[in-house]
């Protein structure tokens, strides 16, 4: 399964989410991503950080975000993996940045996995985009900019959800 971060973990921000006291999660989404991971899947995360390439935060601080992630998710019993990120801007056209699916590819080389059929949760449209540009399954949550994102024309076949917590449950109790 791989996860977008900002709005999916995490609260998002039209600011940017600059500093670890900064990245809050959000309520249900820790436990969920341990719960997802004591059952047996793989959870990656594939997040665009354009705020790199603005020069809102560094390298480090990013890295900084994610120790603090896996440490919330272990301190839960549970593991997040690979995590990828497009540090660029949106016009710098790279294959990396969401809608793109360069970081699914990515995650799907690292796993030696196919990527058809695999759970993408977003909250984004750019988000549900890059999963049917390597046929798997969108899902939407509505947390972050799904709600914005839900009253959008969906692609066919997008799988919705409240929050990551309901996504978690919905996989581990079927």
């Amino acid at each position: 399964m791989i996860l977008d971060r900002d709005g999916v973990i995490n609260e998002d921000s039209d600011a940017y989410i600059k500093s670890v006291q900064e990245w809050i999660p959000i309520p249900g989404s820790i436990d969920a991503i341990a719960q997802l991971s004591k059952a047996g899947w793989t959870v990656a995360v594939a997040t665009n950080q354009s705020g790199i390439a603005r020069g809102y935060y560094d390298l480090a601080t990013l890295d900084a975000m994610h120790a603090r992630l896996r440490t919330l998710v272990a301190e839960q019993g549970g593991e997040v993996g690979l995590i990828v990120y497009c540090p660029h801007g949106p016009d710098a056209g790279c294959d990396c940045r969401k809608p793109r699916p360069g970081m699914l590819k990515a995650i799907a080389a690292h796993y030696q996995a196919d990527l058809a059929g695999l759970w993408f949760v977003g909250d984004s449209m750019g988000d549900l985009e890059a999963a049917l540009a390597v046929d798997s399954q969108p899902v939407l949550v509505k947390t972050g900019k799904g709600p914005k994102t839900l009253a959008k024309a969906l692609p066919e076949g997008t799988l919705i959800f409240d929050d990551l917590a309901a996504v978690a449950r919905a996989l581990i109790h079927t």
